[in-house]
């Protein structure tokens, strides 16, 4: 299973995309994104982690997604062994965009990834195009190839979800 979450800020998709991992596979990788670069970020992935419990593997990776997506994880399941969440691609593709990285070459090697990756995939992503045209040409670029990213996502997932409020809307 391949799968994309994707909603606002604070609307439960991040529970919803472990949810879904915890149902598929008992072996259970969080593929986080983010990275301390302040004491506030510092408690929130602490509180994060804690919250997942033992039973998840973190890998923390801010910008080469794809080896990892790749990587035999476990054994013995005939599916990879395991099912990885990757949280989030939103603060993924800031990462690339602050590393100056070829940011449609990155997206290409993401999408062959998950479609070459034996484990199930669930990604989650933030949906920013429903605000406002952004007043800065970075904000206008980042908000277009964010969008330019999920639908790549979307076209190579088997399952796509749009969380609001907490309630699940699958789209495909």
């Amino acid at each position: 299973m391949k799968a994309l979450i994707t909603g606002g800020a604070r609307s439960g998709k991040s529970r919803h995309a472990l949810a879904l991992a915890e149902s598929l596979h008992p072996t259970r990788i969080f593929l986080a994104t983010a990275e301390a670069l302040d004491a506030e970020m510092a408690v929130r992935i602490d509180t994060h982690q804690r919250e997942r419990g033992p039973e998840w593997v973190t890998i923390e990776e801010p910008l080469d997604l794809a080896p990892v997506l790749t990587r035999r994880h476990g054994h013995g399941h005939g599916d990879g062994g395991a099912v990885i969440v990757v949280d989030c691609l939103t603060l993924w593709l800031s990462n690339l965009m602050q590393a100056e990285r070829d940011v449609p070459a990155e997206f290409a090697r993401l999408t062959a990834a998950i479609t070459a990756a034996q484990s199930s995939v669930v990604l989650v992503t933030n949906e920013v195009g429903f605000g406002i045209v952004p007043d800065s040409v970075l904000a206008r670029s980042y908000r277009d190839h964010l969008g330019s990213l999920s639908q790549q996502v979307a076209a190579v997932c088997d399952r796509v979800v749009l969380v609001c409020a907490g309630l699940p809307l699958t789209l495909k």
